[in-house]
């Protein structure tokens, strides 16, 4: 079975300008990083700009897949019957943006933090949204019916023989503590 994508994910236009403001501010703490903000502003923007045109994330039908990176490239693909958690945060900065960060947390992941993280989906909500709403499809599909379902009447026979059963081995049982 094929999945089809249900819904390919874009990322905010401000993103790469929020990292880029965001690597400024951890330079500018320290003493030597100051002197770095000057090649920093060149080489962060095309690193921002190159890493936001490698990132995506795809809904399928029964996974989420989650792809980026500028020199090593990940792919995660995550069933959505695994996914425990999607967890949006949104920080002061973030909120001056207008960004959110989607968490993704699954069962059985090793180590403590989310397995995929992203920033800067446009309309982080309705994609968490889809997402989970996917994942409720994927649970709810109907399962065959059993094909030993009786009929009342035979399930009936059955507790009936069930209990007499029953009642021969209390007698045993205390026939033998009698003796």
């Amino acid at each position: 079975m094929e999945d089809k994508i249900i819904h390919h994910a874009e990322f905010a236009a401000n993103l790469g300008l929020y990292w880029l403001l965001l690597g400024a501010a951890y330079f500018s703490l320290s003493i030597v990083g100051i002197p770095l903000l000057l090649l920093w502003f060149p080489i962060g923007l095309w690193g921002t700009r190159r890493y936001i045109r490698n990132m995506s994330a795809e809904l399928t039908s029964s996974k989420l897949i989650v792809r980026r990176g500028i020199l090593t490239r990940n792919e995660n693909t995550v069933p959505l019957d695994k996914i425990t958690d999607m967890a949006l945060i949104q920080g002061p900065i973030m909120r001056l943006f207008g960004l959110h960060k989607l968490t993704v947390e699954t069962a059985g992941q090793s180590g403590a933090g989310a397995l995929i993280s992203l920033v800067g989906i446009v309309d982080a909500p309705q994609f968490r949204t889809r997402v989970l709403e996917q994942k409720e499809r994927l649970t709810q599909r109907p399962h065959p019916a059993s094909p030993s379902v009786q009929p009342d009447d035979a399930l009936l026979q059955n507790v009936v023989e069930m209990a007499a059963s029953l009642k021969r081995i209390e007698a045993l049982l205390s026939q033998k503590l009698n003796r």
